[in-house]
């Protein structure tokens, strides 16, 4: 059965962004670009929200950016086939090989497993995240810590009052000083 995947950048205080809205602090020096290229590259299926989704917009014409790098076309090449599923209350569209989720979480969750295809069901954004958790659909946490202390702003983790063990499955430490965690959920 795929895998349910949360992975994001944070902050060693447990942020994804700070008090402000910024995440300048998360930008990916090469080494970072290419370990989460490679994470993407694993990913059958990409769930998001609104917020992250018209972040990402940009990755589905920037293959005709003549400023990229090699790198950044490698993303680029990889991310805009990818499927995705948005969920929005607000949106009517969506571009791409994105699709508005036609159900709740659970049910697209179960849909996609359904489907045939390999690679992880990835998750991104903490607000969905958050759901995904609640619901107990998270089989991996994937954080890449970072070393800076924010204060606040909106948790990589989700505040539920329940109890999550978890198993350490792989650590990897940058020469950026940027911790990358891989944690099953014990089930």
């Amino acid at each position: 059965m795929r895998s349910v995947t949360y992975s994001m950048g944070v902050s060693l205080d447990g942020y994804i962004v700070g008090p402000h809205g910024d995440f300048d602090w998360t930008e990916p020096d090469e080494e970072i670009f290419r370990f989460v290229t490679d994470e993407v590259r694993g990913s059958g299926v990409h769930l998001m929200g609104r917020r992250l989704y018209e972040t990402m917009l940009y990755w589905e014409t920037a293959d005709l950016d003549h400023s990229l790098d090699a790198s950044e076309l490698e993303w680029a090449a990889i991310w805009k086939p990818l499927p995705k599923v948005v969920f929005s209350r607000t949106l009517s569209a969506v571009q791409g090989t994105a699709r508005l989720a036609s159900g709740g979480l659970a049910e697209e969750i179960e849909r996609v497993r359904a489907e045939p295809g390999t690679g992880d069901i990835a998750i991104g954004g903490a607000t969905l995240a958050a759901e995904a958790a609640a619901l107990g659909l998270i089989d991996e946490y994937r954080p890449r810590v970072y070393p800076v202390l924010l204060g606040g702003g909106i948790p990589f983790f989700p505040q539920h009052e329940r109890r999550v063990d978890l198993e350490l499955v792989e650590t990897r430490t940058f020469t950026s000083n940027v911790v990358s965690l891989r944690y099953r959920v014990a089930r």
